[in-house]
């Protein structure tokens, strides 16, 4: 399968460590030859968002901010493991602090996203050689706008949740629509850009359970 990326539908890859490498040798980041091939045989690449693009989990940020953070990091890490349904501890998270929309506004003010070290230039070279880049995230638009912004990724190219507030801010809930609020959400959405597109070769990145799915 590695050895014919361009017959695949659909690609899953992970960086191999180098052969070379020893068990003392921590800094295993060369991709492979077929990892290599790959990235140059795609069409488009949807990358997540938290602890991917991002350096943190942005609703374990929001939550710190807003004096819940150890409790919903907790649930975060039973989501990214898949040991529960995603859409079970998004919700179980949410309702430990039930953020606001000042408060949300506050901490976008006050929290710039933190961008991981060499994004933004893959992102530029991926869209110099007419790569589509994607933002596939089970967090919430109202903090991937901005993240989006500074890679110049189009709104489109976005598929993540939304919180709901009420006319007085208050906080109402997340929009159960969007594929991305549930289990199996993320590759829903990848089966979406690829029936509208028609990508051939469609990498997604990521570092959790609805990554692998």
């Amino acid at each position: 399968m590695m050895r014919r990326p361009k017959s695949l539908d659909s690609v899953a890859a992970s960086i191999q460590p180098l052969e070379a490498s020893t068990a003392g040798n921590t800094d295993n980041r060369q991709p492979s030859k077929e990892v290599l091939e790959l990235w140059r045989s795609a069409d488009a690449v949807c990358f997540d968002v938290d602890s991917t693009v991002c350096v943190d989990e942005g609703i374990d940020e929001l939550a710190e901010f807003c004096g819940a953070g150890k409790a919903v990091a907790e649930w975060t890490a039973r989501a990214m493991g898949g040991s529960v349904p995603f859409e079970e501890a998004l919700s179980a998270r949410l309702s430990l602090f039930k953020p606001s929309l000042a408060q949300v506004q506050d901490f976008l003010d006050k929290r710039p996203p933190r961008i991981s070290p060499g994004i933004e230039e893959l992102v530029k070279k991926l869209m110099a050689r007419n790569t589509d880049v994607y933002l596939i995230s089970g967090g919430f638009r109202q903090m991937i706008n901005p993240v989006a912004s500074i890679l110049g990724i189009p709104q489109e190219n976005i598929f993540a949740n939304q919180l709901l507030f009420g006319s007085s801010g208050e906080f109402l809930g997340f929009d159960a629509n969007e594929p991305t609020s549930r289990s199996g959400g993320k590759a829903t959405a990848v089966q979406q850009i690829r029936k509208v597109k028609g990508y051939k070769a469609l990498v997604m990145i990521g570092d959790g359970a609805t990554d692998l799915e």
